[in-house]
């Protein structure tokens, strides 16, 4: 399993639609193949600052979705409220299996 890490900024009053657009990114994101959970978070002191947290069966899967038209049409609808381009980051998990013994 891999979880994924999506930061985004947005620029000043789109806050609003900047939550419609990851309300139906998440919406569309639930139904795909490897998709486990997600949670979308505002910061409390920062409300341009959006974190995006899912976790996904492997890479392949979270690539899979990454590149889909699907996403790639609401991530463009996201673009123009970008102060930056969206930060993504994907991690795995540490298993050492001595940790159990």
């Amino acid at each position: 399993m891999i979880k994924v890490v999506i930061e985004r900024r947005c620029r000043p009053g789109t806050e609003n639609e900047m939550e419609r657009l990851l309300v139906e990114l998440r919406t569309k994101a639930i139904p795909q193949r490897g998709y486990v959970s997600g949670e979308t978070l505002k910061s409390v002191d920062d409300p341009s600052l959006w974190l995006v947290l899912s976790s996904w069966l492997d890479v392949n899967l979270w690539n899979a979705w990454q590149e889909s038209a699907e996403r790639q049409e609401i991530a463009s609808k996201m673009e123009p409220l970008l102060i930056t381009p969206e930060k993504v980051s994907v991690f795995s998990f540490i298993w050492d299996a001595s940790w159990w013994s």
